[in-house]
């Protein structure tokens, strides 16, 4: 069973039917539907593989049917309760390109998760957001390192160049070297903030295997620093919201990884996930509410 230890928020998606108009008003559809990037992971990776999602939501309306909807893709879901449930607005303006206002709410305050929360897991990975603060860094810190000493594979994404600026490129090295993950995963610019993006030292430094996106370009996968494969993408047609594209590769790769398939087999997976929704708000697997039609 995979374990994805993350936020579980209300993603408002803002679809700009024009360019942005600063100061005045712009065109746009409103949808609203389940998000943040653990609980993305934990949805796409539910068909795939047995998973369960760790995270906390508010005492709140919100949380139960933020929790219900997780439920109904299949995941276990295993959250603590407290304060409000977070949310996320997104701004997605005519090339699919985002913005994002966050929220993050009850979801930033896990804490002191209980380890048997990842007993019978065979894999953990956690979205970078987890450590922006605490008390959810020290408890995600704490989690992660408590799999390792288990053995028990452990994976996080870099999430976003915004948290690794917030957070300090020293300060966000340290913590990931205190994590020791096995697998790092990155898109171009955060690769290019980290100083990885074309492997060496520093991406060896960060994980035994670091796999860079780079949108439309080829995936890149170096073990070791070294680079291992580079795999094509293949054409999507009618793109319109990149949003959650990241957390879905996360998905594939990782799924597949756990089947024991190679670096170009895994990238392909996370391509084929990713693919799934480029067309859509958000990745919520119900129908996202159109708030305009509502």
């Amino acid at each position: 069973m995979l374990a994805v230890v993350g936020d579980l928020v209300e993603d408002v998606v803002v679809w700009a039917s024009e360019p942005v108009r600063r100061g005045t008003d712009t065109a746009a559809r409103v949808f609203r539907t389940r998000g943040g990037s653990g609980a993305n992971v934990a949805a796409l990776a539910a068909g795939l593989t047995p998973t369960r999602f760790i995270g906390c939501v508010g005492e709140d309306a919100a949380g139960s049917a933020l929790v219900a909807e997780l439920e109904r893709t299949g995941v276990e879901v295993r959250v603590q309760r407290r304060g409000r449930t977070g949310a996320v607005v997104l701004l997605v303006d005519v090339d699919g390109e985002r913005t994002m206002f966050p929220d993050r709410a009850a979801a930033a305050m896990l804490d002191r998760v209980d380890p048997g929360w990842i007993d019978g897991i065979g894999w953990v990975h956690a979205p970078a957001y987890g450590l922006e603060r605490d008390p959810m860094r020290g408890a995600l810190v704490a989690l992660l390192r408590t799999a390792r000493e288990r053995g028990i594979p452990v994976s996080l994404d870099a999430s976003s160049t915004g948290l690794l600026a917030g957070i300090g490129l020293d300060g966000f090295r340290a913590l990931v070297s205190t994590i020791a993950p096995d697998v790092c995963f990155a898109n171009d610019d955060e690769a290019r903030l980290l100083g990885i993006a074309e492997g060496g030292e520093a991406a060896g430094a960060l994980a035994p295997v670091v796999v860079v996106k780079h949108g439309p370009a080829p995936s890149e996968v170096f073990e070791d620093g070294r680079l291992v494969a580079r795999v094509p993408v293949e054409p999507v047609p009618g793109i319109r919201d990149l949003t959650g594209a990241g957390d879905a590769f996360a998905a594939g790769w990782i799924a597949a990884a756990m089947r024991g398939e190679d670096a170009e087999a895994a990238c392909l997976a996370g391509h084929r996930r990713a693919a799934s929704v480029l067309g859509s708000p958000g990745t919520s697997s119900m129908p996202a509410i159109d708030v305009n039609q509502s």
